[in-house]
C-alpha cells in the first residue's frame, strides 16, 4: 500500500491545477483590461503590474503548450511550472513593495 501518489499522478494533478489557474489568470487579465478602459480610457498602459501579469500569463501558456503539444514531462515541466508560480509570488510581493506604478503599494 502506497501512502504517497506516484510521480505521474502528481504531474497530472499539477497540470490540472495549472489549467484552472491559467483560465482564472486569463479572466484576471481580460477583466483588468476592461476595468482599466472604464477607469482610465485605455486597455493597456504598460504599468509594472500589467506587464508582470502578462509575463505570468505567457509563462503559464508556455507551460500548458509544452505539456500538451511538445510532450514535456518530468523535471522540465516541473521547472517551468515552478518558475511561473514564483513569478506570481514575485508579482504579488516584490512588484507591490518595490516598484512604482498605479497598481503597487511601494509608498507604504
Amino acid at each position: 500500500m502506497n501512502v504517497f501518489p506516484t510521480l505521474e499522478q502528481l504531474e497530472r494533478l499539477a497540470y490540472r491545477f495549472n489549467v484552472v489557474g491559467f483560465v482564472l489568470w486569463s479572466f484576471t487579465l481580460i477583466a483588468g483590461a476592461i476595468w482599466a478602459e472604464r477607469a482610465w480610457h485605455r486597455y493597456w498602459g504598460w504599468d509594472t503590474k500589467e506587464v508582470w501579469t502578462f509575463i505570468i500569463w505567457v509563462l503559464y501558456a508556455g507551460y500548458l503548450h509544452a505539456m500538451a503539444t511538445r510532450g514535456w514531462t518530468g523535471k522540465r515541466a516541473a521547472w517551468l511550472g515552478l518558475i511561473a508560480f514564483l513569478s506570481v509570488i514575485f508579482n504579488f510581493t516584490i512588484v507591490n513593495l518595490f516598484f512604482k506604478g498605479l497598481h503597487v503599494y511601494s509608498g507604504l
